[in-house]
């Protein structure tokens, strides 16, 4: 049975969430900061016959995520998106999402698939590394940040990056940490979608000439320690192996496989 989730659900919810609280990041978050009452955000909970919930299925204004521990009602989670009609984005733990591909051939776009890992307390490995040069952004620099972004070719450019970046800044729902040289901004590092258990890194760049000096690993590394000093977990997805080195090097392990499809 499928339901719609409202207020009186959110213990049992978020019960349900933190047996996996990295892979569940995004609808945690998107949770504890909008609950069920927003218009660009629904919640729909997946029982079994004794009523336990076994899936849960998020809208964030055109973005799906479903999660599941096993086995779900797939053919039901994807009736709801095609009746909202309006999906552009359908992620998820790759064991779950790509259950939807046969239903969902006609919608669905650019796959994406890439590692998804984490990093506790338990695993953190701080170099001897100085970072003391290592700032944290405030509402002045985001404008710097985006010319730093936009300068990478590898960044795709979103119109709505500057409100995006401004809004997890005022709400402490994302934080961006960055290095100097020459008197310009030239390495960074961003999180996102941070709630009470996590938070995910993105944005990691380095300012093409000043590549290979170690910048943007002395940023992450900076940005990790102090997620997990404050008791959260830090995420990030990967599809370089290059990159996936570095990030283990400080701690980072594969949890899962991460799909995502625009």
């Amino acid at each position: 049975m499928i339901r719609k989730l409202e207020s009186k659900d959110y213990e049992m919810v978020m019960d349900f969430l933190k047996a996996e609280p990295s892979l569940n990041l995004f609808i945690i978050g998107d949770l504890e900061s909008f609950g069920f009452e927003s218009d660009f955000q629904e919640l729909w909970g997946d029982f079994d016959d004794k009523e336990n919930i076994r899936a849960v299925l998020l809208r964030y204004y055109n973005s799906y995520i479903p999660y599941a521990k096993s086995y779900y009602d797939v053919k039901g989670f994807v009736d709801l998106i095609r009746e909202k009609d309006d999906m552009a984005v359908l992620s998820g733990i790759s064991t779950v999402v790509e259950q939807m591909e046969s239903y969902l051939t006609d919608r669905l776009g650019k796959k994406q698939v890439t590692y998804f890992c984490e990093c506790t307390k338990d695993s953190f490995v701080e170099s001897e590394t100085d970072k003391s040069g290592v700032r944290i952004l405030d509402l002045d620099g985001v404008d710097e940040l985006l010319a730093l972004r936009a300068s990478i070719k590898e960044f795709v450019p979103n119109a709505s990056a500057r409100d995006m970046l401004i809004k997890g800044l005022e709400t402490k729902t994302a934080r961006t940490y960055y290095m100097e040289m020459d008197e310009k901004m030239v390495a960074a590092a961003s999180t996102a979608a941070e709630n009470s258990l996590s938070a995910m890194v993105v944005g990691v760049c380095t300012k093409e000439e000043y590549r290979k000096r170690g910048l943007a690993s002395i940023v992450v590394e900076k940005l990790v320690k102090d997620v997990l000093a404050e008791g959260k977990i830090a995420c990030l997805f990967y599809d370089n192996p290059d990159a996936g080195r570095i990030y283990k090097r400080i701690g980072f392990k594969d949890i899962g496989m991460w799909t995502m499809y625009r």
